[in-house]
């Protein structure tokens, strides 16, 4: 992982979604995978560092809706729900893993929801 305090580099950087999804699909189809310890490690450490990169981009979009609208106030108890289970260090296991592809899966589906086109009203 690289140091990056402020977050710069995230906030820079597109989201190269197409290879997390599949992992993320991957890792929530798991029933019994035997991997080693190190293995669900690193899969822990991807998943980790890619659902902070999207947490800082549903952060970015939520910041930018007016204060009246209710998908901010939801991004946020997301983004502290994500920040809280993201803050344990990542475990060996299957379900540590498991649980790290979940957030990266609320995280995406709060972000599409921050980035579509609300309905015009009639």
């Amino acid at each position: 992982m690289l140091y990056d305090p402020h977050g710069l580099i995230e906030a820079q950087l597109p989201l190269d979604r197409t290879p997390y999804e599949a992992l993320v699909t991957a890792v929530l189809a798991w029933k019994d995978p035997h991997l080693e310890t190190r293995d669900y490690e690193q899969i822990a450490l991807q998943l980790t560092g890619h659902a902070r990169a999207v947490a800082a981009g549903v952060q970015h979009h939520a910041a930018a809706l007016p204060k009246n609208d209710g998908r901010g106030a939801l991004a946020e108890v997301i983004l502290r729900e994500a920040a809280r289970r993201l803050s344990a260090p990542p475990e060996g296991t299957a379900r540590c893993a498991q649980n790290r592809a979940r957030i990266v899966r609320a995280l995406y589906t709060r972000l599409d929801r921050l980035t579509e086109a609300l309905p015009a009203d009639t």
